[in-house]
């Protein structure tokens, strides 16, 4: 599922806000609970397959009831929508174990 995200020290930050959703019992974060494994894909696509290119970041993932002062003011700094109502929380955490690159210039 797509996320915002910053990264604050060697972790990936990701926050719960503020859009409607039909519950506040999430799945996402259930499953995280049940299996703190996680795996955050980052990629840019391009028309031009020479400028194709993906991170792929392992590691595992906690569920925080409260958004850190850090992670908001990570998210606040890389997303506007955040500087005007930042995000409440929950937040997911995940302690980075593996980053993988690739780019289609080799």
């Amino acid at each position: 599922m797509p996320i915002t995200f910053a990264f604050v020290d060697d972790t990936i930050v990701t926050a719960v806000d503020h859009k409607p959703k039909r519950t506040t019992h999430l799945q996402r974060l259930e499953n995280i609970r049940r299996n703190p494994h996680v795996t955050v894909l980052v990629d840019q696509y391009a028309d031009d397959w020479n400028a194709l290119w993906w991170v792929r970041i392992r590691g595992d993932a906690e569920v925080q009831e409260v958004v850190s002062a850090e992670a908001v003011a990570a998210l606040s700094d890389k997303y506007e929508q955040y500087r005007q109502q930042p995000p409440a929380g929950p937040a997911i955490v995940v302690r980075v174990h593996e980053v993988l690159a690739w780019n289609a210039d080799g």
